[in-house]
């Protein structure tokens, strides 16, 4: 016991002090149990299996998808045109629309959920996210507190009283607690988390400094349509007739450049739609691709050769207020789904130096196309195949991401300027946003609904497979990439410590503790001990094994003072799932830590006195809802 103990103690500090990494310290407390021999490495492993660390990793995932094709940002749009530029509206909205989700779905798929959202949100009101992610994780804790299936504690509590009930152990007069029994406690939490919080987070809870040089290197994929015009002259046509004699014919069949003069961009191809979903692939002019009907060329160039081009071939010439394909955007602008484009600068000791755009065969052999060249301060758009490049010559290529992160392998020839791979994260797969938010809503329906035969995890695992499959995140490597290890480390390693206060006793001797100095003491005393120990251990433990360990505990005591069980089992569930004051406490608070680039002692600071101020409050208020 005392070596557990110290190892807890000495965790904490470390923790606070914020001088070693959160993971580090949860990884070497872990080790510290394991050398010990307090826990068996089967023990101290647990919590790499446990299903809510894999519910996490998966619910990262999701949420991945949720940003990456835009759904974030248009629900976050829809909340933002309530809120209006008011940050407290926008507060406000957040936490009673998290309450609301968390008091159906767990805790911890309503944060996975709506994190990306309030991200997205944030960044469009111009207010930092660190002031509304943290009410994110509280509010769904608090909106957990309103239903029977909120939360794990409040499923513990019922099964307690249930038990004591069949066993003669409680009277049979006592209420029993159904489904909506915790609603006036969990809307009187949501208040008192309104109230506190609103100035907590704007005292402590400041935006971090951004570094001034963040954006060193590369310009975004907008600057760069813009710097170069690729949109001044752009065109659309559409090969809507099976008997355009372009049909069948590949792009240097029809020789487009030389006759016209004309720049072929890219290549739009419906991939199947229908009136929900629709599916666009883009395909770069590669010299082998052959036209079919339907097809949209992305033309560059001059609008009557563009005119005369269609007419020759008997192709339709798209207005700015025509579909090219159902369910897509009129407006012919370039956008950067499976095509990119990127800057590289030829280098000194280059092969390329003096030869031409075209000799230099990057369409053949690295398959991208150049759009423009740089040179000093002058822009060369046109009949680029002809151009010598120099040394310090600016070139503007297109291509897929991948191959255009390909480029990277030639550096003795140019170096690739700025991130693209960052910069292709950054584009939102808009029309994969249906697909998104059917995903997340069969997800919640499986989830809640009790007479489907499916587990939490396993909907969420099979939901963050289905966002890689359908395309929602672009590929595995993207969806690795969503999951922030450094919190799942941190939990999955914590969670032991748990293990290891029950096994030794600890936890029992707490319990023994309150009975021996309170039980005597009045039903408010012994309420407030149950409560704020309740409280203490979920700062170091699991809301969930803390609920199991004090329920029977609450229940001893209320009948050893003999009053209604029910405000008792009540302090149990709440001062478990009130816990604030700690990042690994519950899941929430874990999975806002890394967005919100929070410390240990930025809960400390907002969660200590929330946490305390509830437990005051909780100590009076259950008793008038459930009278001793």
């Amino acid at each position: 016991m005392v070596a557990t103990l110290i190892i807890l103690l000495i965790s904490a500090a470390l923790f606070v002090s914020g001088r070693v990494r959160s993971d580090l310290v949860a990884i070497c407390a872990l080790l510290a149990l394991l050398l010990c021999q307090v826990l068996t490495p089967a023990e101290g492993l647990a919590g790499f299996s446990n299903s809510t660390v894999i519910m996490m990793v998966g619910l990262f995932i999701v949420g991945g998808g949720i940003f990456q094709t835009g759904l974030a940002k248009m629900i976050g749009g829809q909340v933002i045109k309530l809120a209006g530029t008011s940050e407290t509206r926008l507060f406000l909205l957040v936490m009673l629309v998290t309450a609301f989700i968390g008091a159906f779905v767990s805790n911890t798929g309503t944060v996975a959920l709506m994190l990306p959202i309030v991200v997205s949100m944030a960044a469009h009101a111009g207010t930092s996210s660190r002031r509304l992610l943290m009410p994110l994780a509280f509010a769904s804790s608090m909106g957990g507190m309103m239903t029977l299936i909120g939360t794990p504690p409040n499923l513990i509590i019922q099964e307690t009283l249930s038990t004591a009930k069949a066993n003669g152990i409680v009277d049979s007069s006592v209420q029993d607690i159904s489904f909506f029994t915790f609603l006036p406690v969990g809307l009187i939490t949501l208040a008192v988390g309104i109230l506190v919080l609103m100035p907590l987070t704007k005292w402590f809870l400041t935006p971090k400094e951004k570094g001034k040089d963040k954006k060193k290197g590369g310009k975004s994929l907008k600057e760069l349509v813009r710097e170069y015009g690729l949109t001044d002259n752009l065109f659309r046509v559409h090969v809507k007739d099976s008997g355009s004699s372009a049909v069948g014919k590949t792009i240097v069949e029809l020789d487009i450049y030389k006759k016209y003069g004309i720049n072929v961009m890219e290549l739009r191809r419906s991939a199947g739609n229908n009136r929900f979903v629709r599916t666009v692939s883009q395909q770069l002019a590669s010299p082998s691709l052959v036209l079919q009907t339907g097809d949209v060329l992305y033309l560059s160039g001059d609008i009557e050769q563009v005119q005369q081009f269609a007419s020759d071939y008997s192709l339709r010439l798209l207005d700015n207020h025509t579909d090219e394909i159902e369910g897509s955007s009129s407006n012919p602008s370039l956008d950067f789904f499976d095509i990119g484009i990127a800057e590289i600068l030829i280098m000194p000791s280059s092969s390329m130096i003096n030869r031409t755009v075209f000799e230099a065969g990057f369409r053949s052999k690295f398959s991208v196309n150049v759009l423009g060249i740089r040179r000093k301060s002058d822009y060369i758009l046109q009949e680029l195949g002809s151009e010598k490049m120099h040394s310090g010559d600016v070139l503007l290529v297109q291509g897929t991401w991948k191959d255009i992160a390909r480029l990277r392998n030639e550096s003795d020839n140019w170096v690739v300027l700025g991130e693209p791979l960052q910069e292709a994260a950054k584009v939102t797969l808009d029309y994969k946003a249906p697909v998104a938010a059917a995903i997340m809503i069969a997800m919640i329906v499986m989830m809640v609904v009790d007479s489907i035969p499916v587990a939490p995890v396993t909907s969420v695992l099979l939901a963050a497979v289905l966002m890689v499959v359908t395309g929602c995140v672009r590929n595995v490597e993207a969806a690795y990439k969503t999951i922030n290890w450094q919190t799942i480390v941190l939990f999955a390693a914590m969670l032991p410590m748990s293990t290891a206060l029950e096994k030794t006793g600890a936890s029992g001797m707490i319990a023994d503790f309150i009975i021996n100095t309170f039980g005597s003491s009045g039903p408010y005393l012994a309420l407030a001990a149950v409560y704020f120990a309740t409280s203490t251990m979920t700062i170091f433990i699991s809301n969930t094994v803390t609920a199991v360990l004090m329920a029977p505990i609450a229940l001893q005591c209320a009948i050893g003072i003999g009053v209604n069980p029910l405000s008792f089992l009540f302090a149990v569930t709440v001062g478990a799932s009130m816990c604030f004051a700690s990042p690994f406490s519950t899941p929430p608070n874990a999975l806002v830590m890394p967005a919100g680039q929070y410390t240990f002692m930025d809960y400390v600071k907002v969660g200590l006195p929330l946490q305390i101020l509830m437990g005051v409050i909780m100590v009076f208020v259950l008793p008038l809802i459930f009278p001793f």
